[in-house]
């Protein structure tokens, strides 16, 4: 590991997504919300955490 925070987003629209962050976050946010806006309708994400003990942290898409 080289020092590096990362944070990867699973599923949805954010699927693939990596942040890298210098450092752990004292308290990372319980759920992330991604609200996507088109044409359309606004359509609403929520990711979940999950700790990944070898990298960092996951948030993984909610299922309905």
């Amino acid at each position: 590991m080289t020092g590096s925070y990362l944070v990867r987003y699973v599923g949805g629209p954010l699927d693939g997504r990596v942040d890298t962050l210098a450092a752990s976050p004292e308290s990372p946010r319980s759920t992330v919300t991604h609200v996507h806006l088109h044409g359309g309708p606004k359509i609403v994400h929520h990711y979940d955490l999950h700790y990944a003990v070898e990298y960092g942290c996951e948030y993984r898409l909610r299922e309905h």
